[in-house]
Formats: C-alpha cells, sequence, structure tokens
C-alpha cells in the first residue's frame, strides 16, 4: 500500500517583521497562496492541510483548495511558539477527530514561496526511496563557516570554527549548507518521538539558493518578486 503523506502548512496571523505577512501580496497573490498552490500540485501528498488562528489566512487558503479542518490555540500562535508544538497539535487533531495517521508529515512554511512541487515531490520521494525518517531542504551556506568569526575575551577576532586545514583558496573549501525551510518531510511516529524536524541521519535535499530566499523582511518579498518575474531556475 502506498505511503499516506501529509502536507502541513503552518501560517499564524501575527508578524512583526511584515504585519499581516502570510498574506502579503506577492506578484499579484497572497504570499501563502503560492505555498498552497505548490502542495495541491504535488502528486505525492495526499491532502493539504493548514493551521491557523487567523479566519482571513483560513479563508485564503480555503479558496485555494486547502482543507482547514480546525483552528489553532491562541496559546500555540504567540512569537515564542515551537514548530514542533504547532505539528504535533495538527498530528494529535487528526488522529483524534478524523482517526487520520499519515505515514509522512511535509511540513510548509508560507514564508518559502519559490519552492515548487516538484521540489516537494522531489524530497518526498528521497524519503521514502531511503526509507529514511527525516529529509530536509537545504541550499549551499552564502557564508562558509570557515570565513566567520568570532570575537575573545579581548574582543579580538577569532575563527567560529577553526579549519582542518590552513584552507587558502575558497574553491577548495568542502561543500558547506543551511537549512534553507522550505521543506521538511518527517515520518510521523519519529517525528512524535524525537521532537525534531532534523533529527540525527536526516537526508538533505538539496535546493538552489534563488528558490530558497526565506520571507522575513519586505526587502525579501521584493527579492521574491524578482525572482518570480525572472522565470523558473
Amino acid at each position: 500500500m502506498a505511503a499516506s503523506i501529509l502536507a502541513l502548512i503552518t501560517a499564524r496571523g501575527g508578524s512583526k517583521g511584515i504585519p499581516g505577512k502570510n498574506l502579503a501580496p506577492l506578484a499579484g497573490k497572497p504570499l501563502i497562496a503560492w505555498t498552497v498552490e505548490a502542495a495541491r500540485g504535488a502528486s505525492s501528498l495526499a491532502r493539504t492541510l493548514v493551521s491557523t488562528d487567523d479566519e482571513a489566512i483560513a479563508a485564503a487558503c480555503r479558496s485555494c483548495g486547502a482543507e482547514v479542518p480546525f483552528r489553532r490555540p491562541a496559546e500555540l500562535a504567540g512569537d515564542r511558539s515551537s514548530h514542533i508544538s504547532v505539528v504535533e497539535h495538527a498530528l494529535r487533531w487528526l488522529e483524534s477527530e478524523e482517526r487520520y495517521l499519515p505515514d509522512y508529515v511535509v511540513l510548509l512554511q508560507p514564508t518559502s514561496p519559490l519552492r515548487t512541487s516538484a521540489d516537494i515531490d522531489a524530497a518526498v520521494s528521497l524519503a521514502l526511496g531511503k526509507n529514511a525518517d527525516a529529509v530536509v531542504g537545504v541550499c549551499v551556506a552564502e557564508n562558509h563557516p570557515y570565513l566567520v568569526k568570532g570575537l575573545d575575551g579581548n574582543g579580538g577576532l577569532v575563527d567560529y570554527v577553526t579549519p582542518p586545514l590552513a584552507y587558502a583558496r575558497r574553491q577548495d573549501f568542502p561543500p558547506a549548507y543551511v537549512i534553507n525551510g522550505a521543506v521538511y518531510v518527517n515520518r510521523r511516529e519519529a517525528l512524535l518521538r524525537s521532537g525534531s524536524f532534523v533529527p540525527p541521519g536526516a537526508l538533505p535535499y538539496v535546493m538552489p539558493r534563488e528558490r530558497s530566499i526565506d520571507i522575513d523582511t519586505p526587502a525579501d518579498l521584493d527579492a521574491a518578486a524578482a525572482a518570480l518575474r525572472a522565470g523558473p531556475t
């Protein structure tokens, strides 16, 4: 029997960097619509659900074809609410109210509007093909850890990460990746057991930086709009 894959989009109403961020216009549609449409276009997903505390967000998502079967509790919609608690709430609600236990849950954050349906399907395919507990979207680090510096007790520069060799050329650095927040694929049971989206042994799904833009500021929205105008990468 084929695995049941649930997409869960998490979108609270509050936002400090960009007020009403999840509904902010991007290339003619609300920011969150880009994520709902990517999920709806992914052939690997059985269902696309949204967890939100905000009725305007819920209405926008329903109009794009997503399910919003419950309202997120206020205590899980604050600045300090963890993503894992939000996902756990959704999975427990589905188990309690619908007896629905997906094999995998795919966390999709609305702040990654350039992630595509193909990215979602590829990340899911990697998880299924490798029988992995977790697959996490990453991109090449813009600033290599070997170039990052910290400060010592006297305010002087020190290596944040000590290179194993005295690398002289950037092109000789070993590859370094950062989590881009675009897609997390987690086996349901393993996620609930570990409480981590990136447990030991998680596999990377490598994405280009152009599709890894994370919306946090108005400048990020401008960058995403420019990338959309430039076309697919």
